[in-house]
């Protein structure tokens, strides 16, 4: 049975680590840079602190986004990963690497919107509605060519 927008954004409420240090643990959804780009302004245009903490990868191939603990299990947004880190391999505010096209290989990051400078993490439910969002301007604009 599929299941509606309404019922998948309920999967990806903010959870009570929503508003938690981004020096805890968290999970890192990563996203197409040009989807991502668009999220961030998106978001941004919602009001403070819509967005937390989010990192490039050095060739600029995709963004990852600070999440709360948890959005991993239930992450299915297409076009995007979720990594559970349960703080390892990812701590503040030392650099991860990102996960490259291919999911695996891993490469150096910098931060887009440093930690301090955003909210502690990004709501999941928002992200995902950004996302979307992202993806039709793309996908309308790619049209229009």
């Amino acid at each position: 049975m599929a299941e509606t927008g309404s019922q998948s954004t309920a999967r990806h409420a903010p959870t009570q680590d929503a508003s938690a240090s981004p020096g805890g643990p968290c999970d890192l959804v990563t996203v197409p840079a040009r989807q991502g780009l668009e999220a961030v302004d998106i978001l941004r245009r919602g009001g403070a602190p819509a967005v937390g903490p989010v990192l490039h990868d050095g060739a600029c191939d995709t963004l990852g986004f600070l999440v709360p603990p948890g959005t991993a299990a239930a992450w299915d947004m297409p076009g995007s990963a979720c990594t559970r880190t349960d703080g390892r391999g990812l701590r503040l505010p030392e650099l991860p690497e990102l996960p490259g096209p291919d999911g695996v290989t891993p490469r150096p990051a910098d931060w887009l919107l440093p930690p301090g400078d955003t909210g502690a993490v990004t709501d999941p439910a928002m992200l995902r509605d950004a996302l979307g969002q992202a993806a039709r301007l793309i996908e309308a604009a790619d049209g229009c060519r």
